[in-house]
């Protein structure tokens, strides 16, 4: 198959973003005929029917859309690069894409991606939520930077992704004052028959903390399960169960929501991972969270950056 033509792909991506030839052709100052000349040349070196005939206008196929989406990307990329060209003495930020599983606490994530805009080189910080395996999706095409996220890479998923251990912690047991107070006993014994939220089956801990049960002989009420950790702890704040959350981030938990440091869990541990397309890392902003998460917000004898105390 022929190498394709940038040209004739934006004058297709014009037209598909225009609605017709004409307007394609004021636009783009090129005669009509032209650009469907082109447009011929370039379902012919692709091998197939990007637009289609109806009545006296032209409607776009559905292979048409999809090479329009890409089309958008590959524009928007090269309007950046020559944004970065032009501007490169000026100092201007760079997009620093991050993806952040949604299963991973949102104080956690500010303490380990805020060392990327403390770089000398300014770097203007994007975040994207959501499931870990559409985020790896992204990473693998170059949409994202990194993702950070509470589990490395699937084993059964095709992505070319590296993991790099950001730190660990245990599990801390939370709940409010007042709830607290109504449990009968001791902790953990205390947990039979207590109210409890549970995170969500896509948690990576959620497996652990339910063994975890069953080895204290417990059956807590689970009264709600959530994937997403700020939600979980909004009902916890309102004392509809206990909840757990990594120890690390304890004392900005209970500033922050109003609950107090119930129990401990020290054989449950949650990991935290920076999943990248690099085997060794290499950009200044990953380098700098990676480098700050493992000696202060996850190190023995260092604190989180403005979330929790020293601990001695």
């Amino acid at each position: 198959m022929p190498s394709l033509n940038f040209k004739h792909l934006r004058y297709f991506w014009t037209v598909a973003q225009a609605g017709s030839i004409a307007r394609a052709s004021a636009q783009l100052h090129v005669t009509p005929q032209s650009i469907s000349s082109q447009l011929g040349e370039l379902e012919q070196a692709l091998g197939a029917k990007l637009l289609k005939r109806v009545g006296r206008g032209l409607e776009i196929t559905e292979l048409g859309r999809r090479v329009a989406s890409y089309a958008e990307e590959i524009f928007g990329l090269e309007d950046e690069l020559v944004g970065i060209v032009k501007t490169h003495d000026r100092r201007t930020a760079s997009n620093y894409r991050v993806g952040v599983a949604d299963s991973v606490p949102k104080s956690l994530t500010y303490s380990v991606l805020a060392p990327a805009l403390q770089l000398s080189e300014p770097v203007r910080l994007i975040c994207r939520e959501g499931p870990l395996v559409s985020l790896l999706a992204d990473l693998a095409v170059h949409r994202l930077d990194m993702v950070i996220a509470d589990r490395p890479v699937p084993p059964d998923l095709k992505v070319r992704a590296f993991n790099h251990l950001l730190g660990s912690s245990e599990l801390a047991v939370f709940g409010t004052p007042a709830l607290i107070r109504s449990l009968k006993g001791r902790f953990p014994a205390a947990l039979d028959k207590a109210p409890f939220l549970l995170p969500g089956r896509a948690v990576a801990i959620r497996p652990l903390l339910e063994q975890w049960f069953d080895e204290q002989d417990v059956r807590p009420q689970i009264v709600g399960e959530f994937d997403d950790s700020a939600l979980l702890k909004a009902f916890g704040q309102a004392g509809t169960g206990l909840f757990v959350a990594p120890a690390v981030i304890a004392d900005y938990v209970c500033r922050q929501h109003g609950v107090k440091v119930w129990g401990r869990i020290e054989t449950v541990i949650d990991h935290f991972y920076a999943i990248s397309t690099e085997r060794r890392l290499r950009h200044p902003a990953t380098l700098a969270i990676s480098e700050v998460a493992s000696r202060e917000v996850f190190g023995l004898g260092e604190s989180m950056p403005k979330l929790r105390r020293r601990r001695t």
